[in-house]
């Protein structure tokens, strides 16, 4: 049990209020986690449960608190504590990632059975590792002589192309065909609509799903001849987005004169889960009849980013801030058709070339 000469709960005691009364539940239930195997005594759980709410972005402390567990429960097994991880720890973390099953769901139980995570996922991981140490480090709530570096430091990480993804899409008829399904085939009329509107909005705004399900009614609004959606995406960053005028009448529709709370939520005002939707949509595909396997909420903004490259006149800078994406190379990523077998300039070189190689 690691305990800190200027331990983490000694010092947010100094505080004139606890600044743990303000973590987000993420962090609070990772610390909660935490103390149920260490006990509140220990360094860890306020460390890691910081660690989670210093994050911008609700999404990126429920994946970062998911990593964690993680790499606590494989150097718990070692009878390793998290905060003396070695590099030789953190390096066989990395190796052991490459066979250990994913958690699937297995008579309402989740259980290790899965395929292995792949290179993106592992990387992932393992970012999420070396990014928990670099915030312990710069606490500086242990000894240099408990910890002097990041042991992840040096660990080698997947190689991962930037411009790669395993993300299916959906052609434009395929995109209608699932949002007409959601709304006229759904087996549960009450949120047959609802589905329906879910998948407008993350098409037509091009968002996430976490995006979608955060976003509040209290931010619909109007500016400068536009209906708009104010709306914080990945990173925290808040984005104003244009609403289409079918896509804004069929959220007023569905929020039937609510005018605040969540757009999407249960019948008591809760917000929507992402796994539901997740499954929603995947069940709705298939009813549609859709061939893709893995279909989800992100194929539908890799499917949008696509289609809008594909159209005349379409300008890269603007889809790259619709997508809102710092990196135009992220948005090319998204874009499907990159790489696509037809145009291949093959086709171009060797009509040029074929009469005078073929020539006797």
């Amino acid at each position: 049990m690691i305990r800190a000469e200027r331990s983490a709960r000694q010092s947010l005691a100094r505080f004139g209020t606890d600044p743990r009364d303000d973590w987000p539940s993420r962090a609070r239930r990772l610390y909660e986690y935490l103390v149920g195997i260490y006990g509140e005594r220990d360094a860890l759980p306020t460390l890691a449960a910081a660690w989670i709410a210093h994050q911008r972005s609700d999404g990126t402390r429920k994946t970062y608190a998911q990593n964690f567990k993680v790499l606590e429960t494989y150097v718990r097994g070692l009878g390793v504590h998290p905060l003396a991880v070695t590099f030789l720890v953190a390096d066989a973390f990395a190796n052991h990632l490459k066979t250990l099953p994913t958690l699937v769901w297995r008579d309402g139980q989740r259980v290790p059975e899965g395929k292995p995570r792949d290179d993106a996922t592992r990387h992932n991981v393992l970012s999420a590792s070396s990014s928990f140490y670099k915030f312990v480090l710069q606490t500086k709530a242990l000894r240099k002589e408990q910890m002097d570096a990041n042991p992840f430091d040096g660990v080698l990480y997947p190689a991962i192309d930037p411009l790669f993804t395993r993300t299916e899409g959906l052609t434009e008829a395929e995109y209608v065909k699932l949002a007409r399904t959601a709304r006229d085939e759904h087996p549960v009329r009450r949120t047959a609509f609802r589905l329906y509107v879910l998948i407008l909005v993350l098409y037509h705004l091009c968002l996430r799903i976490d995006a979608a399900l955060g976003a509040r009614i209290e931010k619909l609004g109007y500016d400068k001849g536009h209906h708009i959606l104010e709306v914080q995406v990945k990173g925290g960053t808040w984005v104003t987005k244009a609403v289409p005028p079918f896509v804004w009448h069929a959220i007023q529709t569905l929020i039937a004169g609510r005018t605040e709370g969540f757009i999407f939520c249960t019948s008591t005002g809760k917000r929507l889960d992402e796994p539901s939707q997740w499954r929603a949509i995947k069940a709705t595909a298939k009813r549609a009849g859709l061939q893709q396997k893995k279909l989800g909420p992100h194929s539908l903004k890799h499917s949008t980013i696509t289609h809008a490259y594909d159209r005349p006149g379409a300008r890269p800078e603007k889809i790259q801030h619709w997508a809102d994406h710092k990196d135009p190379r992220t948005t090319q990523r998204y874009n499907q058709r990159r790489g696509a077998l037809e145009g291949s300039p093959a086709y171009d070189a060797a009509a040029s070339m074929a009469e005078e190689l073929e020539a006797p």
